[in-house]
């Protein structure tokens, strides 16, 4: 089995041109599978059945596996096993009936206003990094873009003289967000200030770079975020999405509408919008039973 999930990893790798992180998840989840079924005397995958299939799904629930876990290796294996049937390896597909367990949807995590002044206002020194933290903390909250979307911005993408950035490369998902003067202030000090010291490749449009001179990564504005919520005094976890929720909450709870919303946030469907309206009208149940 060893062997068909590696070749299975470089078909998602160069034909179906997944992510990196998707491609890594897959094998891991696959390579789980395999160990599990080698445990029971079962080396090949044509000896693998739908009864063996739901036997293992079972053991990772027993095994104290989330929901969200369970899910994601159900949608590994079904790729694998339909993989091997297109490649001729299996005649037919134990996975191909598997259902996903039931999960439970959990609100997400947002900051209060309070709390969110904090984080901000933990980012507040003059040295070159803080500049850019701030820049960064400031532009994400004002804006509600996706890590990957920070991270992504160009010199071009921002325009400081009239308060906005241009989000989405593909022009039929292409997003124009606007943003507070006190936000241009920030991000100006940093474009005057911080971004030529930091920056090692002087042809480089890359908006935010790390302490290294090269584009900001995922994980470092990770740490970046985690190190100002714990000096902002907030036990509870935050991550890039945490800001992002905060953001479209924010906006619905003083009045914004649906739709300009799910323009803003770039949703495909109106529904995940509306997750920000249920926390709204539930906040404001419980406020009113106190």
């Amino acid at each position: 089995m060893e062997e068909t999930i590696e070749r299975f990893v470089i078909f998602l790798r160069n034909i179906k041109k997944v992510s990196e992180n998707t491609a890594v998840a897959y094998q891991r989840d696959l390579i789980k599978m395999k160990d599990y079924f080698l445990k029971q005397g079962i080396e090949s995958e044509d000896k693998i059945t739908v009864t063996g299939m739901n036997t293992y799904l079972l053991w990772l629930e027993k095994s104290g596996c989330a929901s969200t876990t369970i899910s994601r290796s159900i949608a590994s294996m079904k790729a694998y096993f339909h993989y091997l049937l297109q490649t001729g390896v299996i005649r037919s597909d134990p996975a191909m009936l598997l259902k996903n367990p039931i999960v439970e949807k959990k609100e997400p995590r947002i900051l209060s206003l309070s709390q969110t002044e904090s984080l901000l206002n933990a980012a507040s020194g003059d040295s070159k990094k803080e500049i850019r933290d701030k820049a960064m903390l400031e532009l994400m909250y004002a804006t509600g873009i996706r890590v990957s979307e920070l991270i992504s911005l160009n010199l071009e993408d921002v325009n400081l003289a009239m308060g906005y950035i241009v989000v989405g490369k593909d022009r039929s998902k292409e997003r124009i967000i606007p943003f507070g003067d006190s936000t241009r202030r920030v991000v100006y000090r940093y474009l005057s200030e911080a971004r030529d010291s930091l920056l090692k490749d002087r042809e480089s449009d890359i908006m935010f770079v790390n302490c290294s001179g090269k584009p900001m990564s995922r994980q470092g504005f990770w740490k970046i975020i985690k190190s100002y919520g714990r000096a902002a005094g907030i036990e509870e976890e935050i991550t890039p999405q945490t800001l992002r929720h905060t953001f479209a909450y924010h906006l619905v709870e003083h009045g914004a509408d649906l739709e300009s919303v799910r323009d803003i946030m770039g949703h495909s469907v109106i529904a995940t919008t509306q997750t920000y309206m249920n926390m709204k009208q539930s906040k404001i149940s419980r406020n009113n039973n106190l």
